[in-house]
Parts: C-alpha cells; sequence; structure tokens
C-alpha cells in the first residue's frame, strides 16, 4: 500500500477503531487527535485551543470568535481559519513522508492522491457502540442529541472549508455501513479495495487477528 488512506467518519460508527487497525495491519502511522499535538507544535496556537476548534467552524456568538495574530495586529484571522491552515500543511508534509492513515479533519479534500473512505451506520447502532465504549454516557435522547451535534459540526466544518459536501458518496473511493458490516467487515472491504490480497487471506483465515 503506498497511498495516504482518508478516514471520515459519523460520530459512534467506528471509524477511529477501523483507522487504528488497518494501520496496524499496513504497518503505517495513524493520525487523529495527535494531529492536535504536533499542529501545536508547529504554530504558536496553544493546544488546548486547537482541541476547542477542532474540526469546528467558528460560530456567530461572540464566545467563538477568537481572533489569531500572526504577524502583527494588522494581520488577524479567525482562529478556526487559522487552525485549518496549520492542519492542512501539516498532512501534507506527512502525505509526503509516506503512506499513513489520516482520521477526518478533510484530509481527503486536502490530498490530491489518497484513498478516501467514509464510514457511517444507523443512529441507533452509534449510540449502542458508543455506550459500549463509554458505560458511564447517559442514554437515550441526550446521546441522541450529542452524536448529531458531533456531525453537524463536522458537516459544517467540512463543507465551510472544502466547498465539498460530507458524506457524499461522489466524495469518496469507499462509503462503508458499519452498522451492517461491523469493523471487521468493513477491514476486508478496504483491503480488497487496496489489494491487499494475500493480507486479505491471512485476516480471513485468521492468521491475522479480527477485531469484532
Amino acid at each position: 500500500m503506498d497511498k495516504v488512506i482518508t478516514i471520515s467518519r459519523e460520530l459512534g460508527s467506528g471509524g477511529l477503531e477501523l483507522g487504528r487497525q488497518l494501520a496496524d495491519l499496513l504497518g503505517v502511522p495513524i493520525y487523529d487527535k495527535e494531529l492536535i499535538k504536533m499542529a501545536s507544535e508547529n504554530t504558536n496556537i496553544a493546544e488546548d485551543i486547537l482541541s476547542h476548534f477542532d474540526e469546528h467552524v467558528v460560530s456567530s456568538d461572540n464566545s467563538d470568535v477568537i481572533e489569531h495574530k500572526s504577524f502583527s495586529d494588522i494581520y488577524q484571522i479567525p482562529m478556526s481559519d487559522a487552525i485549518f491552515v496549520a492542519q492542512s500543511n501539516l498532512i501534507r508534509r506527512l502525505a509526503m513522508r509516506g503512506p499513513c492513515v489520516i482520521v477526518g479533519r478533510c484530509a481527503d479534500r486536502i490530498l490530491t492522491d489518497s484513498v478516501n473512505i467514509f464510514i457511517h451506520a444507523n443512529i441507533k447502532k452509534r449510540m449502542e457502540r458508543t455506550l459500549e465504549l463509554e458505560p458511564d454516557t447517559e442514554g437515550g435522547k441526550a446521546l441522541e442529541e450529542r452524536i448529531k451535534e458531533v456531525d453537524r459540526k463536522r458537516k459544517e466544518y467540512y463543507q465551510y472549508y472544502t466547498g465539498s459536501i460530507w458524506g457524499r458518496a461522489q466524495n469518496y473511493h469507499l462509503c462503508l455501513d458499519s452498522g451492517e458490516m461491523g469493523v471487521d467487515g468493513c477491514i476486508r472491504a478496504v483491503l480488497a479495495y487496496l489489494g491487499e490480497i494475500d493480507l486479505l487471506n491471512e485476516y480471513v483465515e485468521g492468521r491475522v487477528p479480527s477485531f469484532d
């Protein structure tokens, strides 16, 4: 595998788990929250601010309107714009190093020669998965609204910075329903698409660990 794999995902769909396991199987690095720390080290933006604006477009209310002063008091841009530029530059540098897996952050639009995957599932499956991973989380309507709110922010962020539609099949090489296939089934589909037939056969035969 000689390309970067980007993974866009609905909250609770298992996209991050899929990315981690694919990276492990392929022997390549994965970047998710690591991008926040790395971007902070390369800029003068604090890590907690990067985390706050991660995959989040600046809103019209004053609580999120923070300006980034890069060169002088004259040059000021919204913090979300500064973070997008910093992460975009970082993503391009990481891609130049070689194959890897990058989760979210518009990487599929930032890069021009990546394999782009979108992972989704119905809301019931995503709620069930979230509760399995976070057993102390309040379920019911509160959890459903939380999942929908995160998805809304990701969708707005993606469309604001790329002009493309988040989750639209035409924007990706593979769109996979983890609710129907499971993470295990998604891994098999990706390996087949990548042409990693030997690795796929090993995976199916149990010579590499199964994750579902």
